[in-house]
């Protein structure tokens, strides 16, 4: 996993400035390219550990309580058993929502755990005690959007994180069957290529879409020292079960398995027709 951070580590020298993506020029001779959104902080958040965002359904209303998304290791309850799922759970957790600059506009709180888990992939929910409208109003703070399709190899990626404010951007290298990590085994999980080098902290950033502006995946781990399968050093497991070690390449879990999971009002309801998520 990108570790939870405990403490404050250098920051100063870890962070960078947003940078808006360049915008191919047209081709007099084929189709313009797809102009790119510029991505920023604004609708992440920083955990007291992690990193985080505002996210949204795309049926999701105005009224329904906001929810924050990050990783399942980055429940305050520590790392989930393998096998298990947390749901519907109170907690207290204050989260620093950000806005474009990456300055911090509030302090939000959750309600509730509504959903958590290390398996299948790695992701953690909260229900908060705020409304989108509510956010918007006070704050001028629109949450981000989850897709609901499987994001495409080679598209173009941003990896934002409120922990750190820092923005990487890379593509999608590819998708590993299988990743496994200590007692952890992750489906379908999205490769970075090289440029996206994630560090502790970063557990729970949104992997945003430069073409669409919507997060497709939640940033999670990477393989630091080239072991095999061990804590903070996954390996991707083919149908066949051959192994692949990739030291320095980092992972993300895609989230558009997420979206059949929430039902009017935000409730998060693993029975959903589409819901693949795993079941307490």
């Amino acid at each position: 996993m990108k570790k939870p951070l405990a403490g404050a580590l250098l920051s100063l020298l870890l962070t960078g400035a947003a940078v808006a993506p360049a915008v191919a020029a047209p081709n007099t001779q084929a189709a313009p390219a797809a102009t790119a959104v510029a991505v920023n902080y604004a609708g992440t958040v920083a955990l007291s550990n992690c990193s985080g965002s505002v996210v949204r359904a795309p049926a999701s209303q105005p009224n329904d309580p906001a929810l924050v998304l990050s990783n399942g290791h980055c429940l305050e309850t520590g790392f989930p058993a393998a096998g298990e799922v947390v749901k519907d759970r109170p907690s207290s957790r204050s989260f620093s929502l950000l806005n474009a600059s990456g300055s911090k506009v509030a302090t939000l709180r959750a309600s509730k755990i509504a959903y958590g888990t290390m398996t299948d992939t790695d992701v953690s929910i909260y229900q908060l005690t705020k409304t989108y409208a509510q956010i918007q109003s006070q704050y001028g703070i629109t949450a981000l959007t989850l897709n609901d399709v499987r994001p495409a190899q080679g598209s173009a990626i941003k990896v934002v994180s409120g922990y750190w404010k820092r923005i990487y951007s890379c593509n999608v290298d590819g998708f590993a069957y299988r990743l496994k990590e200590g007692d952890w085994t992750w489906k379908d999980s999205v490769r970075y290529t090289s440029s996206c080098n994630t560090i502790g902290g970063t557990s729970g950033s949104p992997v945003i879409d430069t073409t669409t502006g919507k997060v497709v995946a939640v940033n999670n781990t990477g393989n630091e020292d080239g072991a095999r399968c061990t804590v903070n050093n996954p390996c991707e497991v083919d149908q066949s079960g051959n192994v692949t070690v990739r030291q320095g390449i980092n992972y993300a879990q895609e989230t558009y398995i997420i979206v059949p999971c929430i039902a009017p009002g935000n409730k998060i309801d693993l029975n959903r027709p589409g819901c693949l998520l795993p079941k307490p």
